[in-house]
């Protein structure tokens, strides 16, 4: 196996647990590591640290375990059935919810891995080499240790590191294509897409806020900002709004959201859907005259690298400037980051900035954040990706 030795000192890190080596503290690499390869990590006095997958690029190594044992399949077995039995315990294995997130990266101590569950579906996906090497093991593990789980998809080719030379497919690595599927969460329906939808076809993560959002639904008009495939909308009818208005610059998403609308509430006027530019759609509110009760805005990553914080910051800062001005007087506003290199600081100062412009007196009744599924190692503090806010307007 090939050793990678650390500088002195630089074994710190990995003596608390996290999951990453970094490039510039290794000293020598004893072999030449195909990416993707395992290998074994030292510190300068050839002490044992950890296994992992070596990559190139600033994150050299990712650890899957700091324990000097064999990795082999039943390693990967006991990982997978780990994971699943968290999830089981804490009740999103159930009749009224076959939609959860299974492996959630290095918060199920599998970095470089997702898979989200849909039924008898597993829809995997790699981001690293290592991972990706070892798909099939993977999803072996995965219906041997998910009894639920029939099927697995492979889709990465968007996930892995472009520079990496290999050329991904995605497609079935166990069973069969089933079309199309709906899934259930907490008794509501939804058509997932993993085959063409983004990520794996449906945002999990948001199941609990969505939740959230339906309690403060009833009788009021909704505006559902970057809809996708109309989440927040499906439980604000179930709230009982008297009016949900779901937007996105996709037309895809917007035929998306209508079939989920229809799968749940067939023939109910309450809902339009409407494909337009957000920031152009706030604008043209003005002129109509129109104003809401309630206002999501979940839109994509803004920042999805450190070169772009800066500008991710004044994104935000605009859009919630502009859901303030569209706010009634006592009005609520969810509004959440998913991007990883926003802290809730600096997210929650952009929000701040917004309100205090818009002159408003605003109140923080929740600090939202992922749910169970996505796990935060509490080693790895980076984990943590999504961040919101629920306010109250006066």
């Amino acid at each position: 196996m090939i050793t990678i030795i650390l500088k002195p000192k630089k074994e710190e890190s990995l003596l608390r647990f996290h999951p990453w080596v970094f490039s510039g503290a290794i000293q020598n690499i004893e072999g030449k590591p195909v990416e993707g390869e395992l290998v074994e990590v030292l510190d300068n006095r050839r002490n044992f640290l950890a296994f992992g997958h070596f990559q190139i690029g600033s994150i050299a190594v990712r650890v899957v375990s700091f324990d000097k044992i064999e990795i082999n399949q039943n390693f990967w077995n006991l990982r997978i059935e780990q994971a699943y039995l968290m999830r089981k315990s804490i009740g999103l294995v159930a009749e009224n919810n076959n939609t959860y997130r299974l492996i959630h990266g290095e918060g199920d101590s599998l970095p470089g891995l997702i898979v989200d569950v849909y039924g008898d579906t597993a829809v995997m996906q790699a981001h690293s080499i290592g991972m990706h090497e070892i798909r099939e093991k993977l999803a072996h593990a995965i219906v041997e240790k998910v009894p639920q789980v029939k099927n697995v998809y492979y889709k990465s080719e968007s996930t892995l590191p472009f520079k990496a030379a290999i050329e991904p497919e995605d497609g079935y690595l166990i069973g069969h294509d089933t079309k199309s599927y709906i899934a259930l969460e907490n008794d509501l329906k939804f058509q997932v897409d993993w085959l063409l939808g983004q990520k794996t076809g449906f945002f999990i993560d948001q199941r609990e806020n969505r939740s959230l959002l339906e309690r403060y639904a009833k009788g009021k008009s909704v505006l559902n900002m970057f809809c996708y495939t109309g989440g927040f909308s499906v439980y604000a009818m179930r709230g009982g709004a008297t009016l949900v208005h779901s937007v996105d610059s996709s037309a895809k998403a917007i035929e998306l959201t209508d079939k989920n609308l229809e799968l749940n509430y067939p023939g109910d006027t309450r809902h339009t859907a409407f494909a337009e530019d957000a920031f152009k759609y706030l604008n043209n509110l003005h002129t109509l005259e129109q104003q809401y009760d309630l206002i999501i805005l979940d839109p994509p990553a803004f920042a999805k690298h450190r070169d772009a914080l800066r500008n991710a910051l004044k994104g935000y800062k605009r859009l919630n400037a502009k859901a303030f001005e569209q706010i009634k007087p006592g009005g609520i506003i969810f509004t959440f980051s998913c991007s990883q290199v926003v802290s809730k600081d600096q997210f929650r100062l952009a929000v701040f900035s917004a309100a205090a412009e818009s002159k408003r007196n605003v109140r923080i009744l929740h600090q939202l954040s992922q749910p169970a599924d996505h796990p935060i190692n509490i080693y790895h503090p980076e984990g943590e990706y999504l961040k919101g806010l629920v306010l109250w307007v006066e």
